[in-house]
């Protein structure tokens, strides 16, 4: 007798197509909006040098900005907290090292070690209030939004009568952390690029025969180190399968044996490092740190992991599409301006592509629980 059951499948299995299985990958909408934002302005700003080397730097720094800060964002949001005090941890560890660095004289590398530990004690304190409490990681990291961009204000205006501290590029120079933060890297192969006609050349003054691109700035580099370091955490280690688990379902992951507590805390401790990176790097290349800096990049960086296919709800979403989201917002911000568009339209851009990768979201959970 044969045993026809072994060729036909079991109907308690519920197969899914490869189109459907496309669909649920968190990437899709970064990819989907990438194209279609590359293709965009191709066609409308092509001619107008956005795609040069000294436009591709100029769209490629700031998506790192957004990147670095989206890594943090993206692991926290899996593992299902938010964190809004980002963007004023960016101001608030700018003013430090400047503070320590030039106020208070400190050597440029002991400033920032002391910034980072600071930072990242703030974000174990976000996440010890989140834990200890119960309380949503949305009040609490509000309250933070706002305490630490009062001390911004206020340290410099106490200590320095201003809100701006400028001497910063000075007080690095020579500093071996420093230029982990603020140099450039592979110069000479810009220089190769330049002198063999590959890359546009300055053709007056001073730097006349220079590349009009010489280098690679570390922000750039610390971008794409930390969404690799992140996409390998999230998909290649126990720990990153741990995140999944605590922001999907908390207590099914603690029941399992998941440190859920420890797992959600160290996310905090790492979204606060990723606005310490960005924050160095920005002074660094600015030569001063301002009060007014970070202004609404946690929001930014929200947005940034949403697009990337991030669910509110936690327990879902890549490092890479969060990085593809980052992509996004660098290329639009600065493509408006190569193709001759209003830059405030970039907050209506920000909205509208909130608004429709939120409803994706939405979709695709729905698609994944078999929600109706």
């Amino acid at each position: 007798m044969s045993d026809t059951s072994s060729n036909s499948t079991d109907e308690r299995i519920k197969e899914i197509s490869s189109f459907r299985q496309a669909l649920i990958r968190p990437e899709l909408g970064g990819i989907v909006g990438t194209i279609a934002v590359f293709a965009f302005f191709l066609l409308f700003a092509f001619d107008s040098g956005m795609f040069n080397s000294q436009g591709v730097m100029n769209w490629s720094i700031v998506s790192a900005q957004f990147m670095i800060i989206a890594v943090g964002a993206c692991l926290l949001m899996i593992a299902g907290e938010f964190d809004l005090s980002v963007g004023s941890m960016i101001g608030f560890a700018g003013m430090i090292i400047a503070i320590l660095g030039v106020t208070l004289g400190y050597p440029m590398w002991l400033a920032i070690i002391i910034t980072f530990a600071l930072c990242v004690a703030i974000g174990a304190l976000n996440g010890f209030i989140v834990i200890r409490t119960g309380l949503p990681s949305f009040i609490v990291t509000l309250a933070f939004l706002f305490i630490l961009r009062g001390f911004t204000i206020f340290l410099p205006q106490t200590i320095e009568r201003k809100t701006i501290i400028g001497g910063i590029r000075e007080a690095a120079e020579g500093d071996p952390l420093a230029s982990v933060f603020g140099g450039k890297i592979f110069g000479n192969v810009f220089n190769w690029m330049g002198d063999a006609g590959i890359i546009a050349t300055f053709q007056r003054g001073t730097r006349a025969g220079d590349p009009v691109v010489d280098g690679i700035p570390m922000l750039i580099v610390w971008a794409i180190l930390l969404v690799i370091f992140g996409h390998v955490l999230l998909t290649k280690t126990k720990f990153g399968n741990w995140i999944f688990a605590s922001g999907g379902d908390p207590e099914a992951a603690r029941n399992s044996g998941v440190p859920v507590n420890k797992v959600k805390m160290l996310m905090f401790m790492f979204t606060a490092f990723c606005a310490c990176v960005f924050a160095t790097c920005q002074v660094m290349e600015f030569g001063s740190a301002g009060a007014d800096r970070g202004l609404l990049k946690e929001f930014e960086a929200i947005i940034a992991v949403v697009i990337g296919g991030a669910l509110l709800t936690g327990g879902y979403g890549s490092v890479l599409g969060a990085a593809l989201g980052a992509l996004i917002f660098g290329v639009v911000q600065q493509g408006l301006f190569f193709a001759g568009v209003e830059s405030s339209l970039f907050r209506v851009f920000l909205g509208v592509i909130l608004l429709a990768a939120v409803i994706l979201n939405t979709y695709i959970r729905r698609m994944i629980t078999g929600e109706r």
